[in-house]
């Protein structure tokens, strides 16, 4: 297994133990989960206490997972309360202790987060990256918003050591994030 792949093993399974196969529509938020979302193709879903993952692969090789959670407690909308700020910082440190124990080391994100919009949402986002020994720098791009009293977190990885590109995982999130979540 690469590290890459066990980087989002790791994730996949942080938000808890897999109970059983996601709905198809997350039954919280309405979200559509299809076999085939933006340019991406669902490789699993887990429904776990509290929350659902779904997990892609797009056409270059990108990994982007969604997170559906916090609907025992007050999710604001958008991307800019301090709840979600809170939960935001949570999550990057959760991304460093998931990929030190991956085996990968130098954890980086920017000092501060910055917002992102894809579609008609602006997420709370920041990119981050790793040292994988052999296999180059992992590198990713974690986005959050609170939707529908929810926490929705979309992480993109990569691999810097071939082709892709920040600006490659942009294309994917650009095509993937609007056919997730259609205007409002």
């Amino acid at each position: 297994m690469s590290r890459l792949s066990a980087f989002a093993l790791a994730a996949l399974l942080a938000a808890g133990t897999a109970q059983a196969q996601a709905p198809a529509v997350d039954p919280a938020t309405k979200l559509s989960f299809p076999p085939t979302l933006g340019s991406a193709t669902l490789t699993r879903s887990a429904s776990m206490t509290g929350g659902a993952t779904y997990q892609y692969s797009a056409s270059n090789g990108m990994e982007v997972t969604v997170d559906i959670y916090g609907g025992s407690r007050r999710v604001p909308n958008g991307s800019s309360h301090p709840t979600i700020l809170n939960q935001f910082n949570e999550e990057l440190s959760n991304l460093a202790q998931q990929a030190a124990a991956s085996g990968l080391s130098g954890f980086e994100k920017p000092s501060v987060p910055s917002a992102c919009t894809f579609g008609a949402y602006t997420f709370r986002c920041s990119t981050f990256s790793a040292s994988g020994g052999s296999a180059g720098r992992l590198s990713g791009k974690l986005l959050l918003i609170g939707y529908r009293d929810h926490f929705v977190k979309i992480v993109i990885n990569w691999l810097q050591k071939g082709s892709q590109t920040p600006a490659e995982a942009d294309k994917v999130l650009n095509a993937f994030v609007p056919a997730l979540m259609p205007g409002r």
